[in-house]
């Protein structure tokens, strides 16, 4: 075990399970790192050091073995389970840790929590360091893409260290200071978000492909591999096909027929539909998947639904060919909304919490190492490059000529689920908060008419300035009102 007086380390990870080791390891790997390595439970760092000798592994049985292992500014990565978990090694850390040290929680932590981690331990002079972490058990061993926050001071030391074990896309490292306190952890969230949506519409297109196109299992493998090839290239889309191409070796059966039809959670897609909420911003199809997945998760209520009746007529698809494509667009058009969504969310955060993010640096990072990797990702990045300023995604050129190419398409898969009686719930909402984004006027002028018949709650006018109330109890002559809508 380390010897307490020699500080050799430039980095330490506290927390060893599988995210943390594969980090670990991934940070020994490569040039200039010397790593110091602890786990609350010590057998765990053995295991750890006997397996891997060849990382060079500094460990510890303490905490202050740890820290006294690790040379100035210190600088040590939380991989422990969010929470009062993550608390209790900040504590210990700041307890042993000297003004301009660096700890970096890389966890799913709550943006939040990371906004009152970071004030607290800067009182200290100690830096803190939300990091959002993306790829997986793979990722985090073979190159991540990462989002750390904090400051700029910080990023100074953590920055060359991040980017050595990032994932690299097109010669770029996909690592970049996002923001100051919990901007890191926010847009991993939102990443998180955007990555449930894509995940539920690429589910979407599976079901329309077999259900209604009549499409087996690996014939369908077959097309994502077909769609991978171009503009729906993904990460996402690659293991699909794998999925669906698995054969269980128990029934001989589908691999995807044999799996209980539960999706699960860890949460991160409600904390991205919540905080779009209190931010005002509509992320119809990240909710959807939330809702999906929630859905799925109640097969008292499904039973019970069993025996509704669905449409009375029967839907078939004459060319099959011709479906797959349309499905395909539909996808890609859901696609675009869920990102624009995302980014919407980005830009309502930056602005309620005093980040400057680079919305054309997100994407970027975004190219390699994380779930929602993609090509188009880079076409986002030119979007903002050329416009930083966009209202909407979807607004920019090549997004607006991909969903007017893709529309009619679109259009006809979400008819088609509707009479086949197949939910679509993520292609669907995309398709009605396009047609909402697009309207010249919504029926939000009827809710308003409701909401000050019943609480007089105001309305404007298209007609005058000022804010205006109609005495509905009494004559309903129209008064003027200082007032402001609830």
């Amino acid at each position: 075990m380390a010897d307490s007086r020699e500080a050799r380390a430039n980095i330490g990870v506290v927390g060893l399970a599988v995210m943390g080791s594969n980090l670990a390891r991934n940070l020994a790997s490569r040039a200039g790192n010397t790593v110091a390595v602890f786990n609350r439970s010590p057998e765990r760092t053995r295991t750890l050091v006997a397996e891997h000798p060849e990382a060079g592994f500094v460990a510890a049985e303490t905490i202050d073995e740890f820290v006294a292992s690790l040379a100035k500014p210190r600088t040590a990565i939380i991989m422990v389970q969010a929470g009062a978990g993550t608390d209790a090694v900040i504590d210990q850390l700041t307890e042993r840790f000297e003004s301009g040290d660096i700890i970096v929680d890389g966890g799913n932590a709550l943006f939040t929590d990371t906004i009152r981690r970071e004030k607290a331990v800067r009182e200290t002079g100690i830096n803190f360091v939300g990091a959002g972490i993306s790829g997986g058990e793979e990722g985090a061993l073979l190159g991540p893409s990462i989002m750390p926050g904090g400051s700029a001071e910080a990023y100074e030391t953590l920055g060359p260290i991040l980017a050595s074990i990032a994932a690299v896309a097109e010669g770029e490292p996909c690592v970049t200071h996002v923001g100051t306190d919990g901007a890191g952890h926010f847009v991993k969230m939102i990443h998180n978000g955007i990555e449930y949506a894509d995940m539920q519409l690429i589910a979407e297109a599976y079901d329309l492909l077999h259900r209604v196109g009549g499409l087996t299992p690996t014939e369908i493998a077959e097309v994502f591999t077909e769609w991978n090839r171009g503009e729906l290239e993904s990460y996402l889309i690659e293991i699909t096909a794998e999925v669906l191409r698995q054969v269980d070796a128990k029934t001989g059966r589908p691999f995807v027929d044999i799996v209980l039809d539960q999706a699960g959670s860890k949460g991160t897609g409600v904390w991205t539909v919540q905080n779009a909420l209190a931010l005002g911003v509509p992320v119809s199809g990240i909710a959807e998947a939330v809702f999906a997945r929630s859905l799925s998760s109640h097969p008292e209520q499904r039973a019970a639904a069993r025996e509704l009746p669905g449409p009375n007529t029967t839907v078939t698809i004459d060319d099959v060919p011709a479906f797959v494509e349309a499905v395909r667009q539909a996808l890609y058009a859901s696609k675009i909304v869920a990102y624009s969504q995302g980014f919407d969310a980005i830009v309502a955060g930056a602005k309620e919490y005093g980040w400057n993010i680079d919305k054309g640096e997100i994407a970027k990072i975004w190219r390699g190492g994380c779930i929602i990797r993609a090509q188009f990702l880079n076409r986002i990045t030119d979007a903002y490059r050329a416009d930083d300023s966009l209202m909407t995604l979807l607004a920019a050129p090549y997004f607006r000529d991909a969903v007017i190419r893709t529309q009619a398409a679109w259009r006809r898969v979400v008819v088609v689920a509707a009479e086949a009686g197949v939910p679509a719930p993520a292609f669907s909402s995309s398709l009605s908060y396009y047609d909402g984004l697009r309207a010249e006027r919504l029926p939000a002028a009827l809710v308003q008419g409701q909401r000050d018949f019943f609480g007089a709650h105001t309305y404007k006018r298209v007609d005058a300035e000022g804010t205006f109330h109609t005495l509905w109890s009494g004559d309903r002559s129209e008064i003027g009102s200082a007032g402001s809508s609830h």
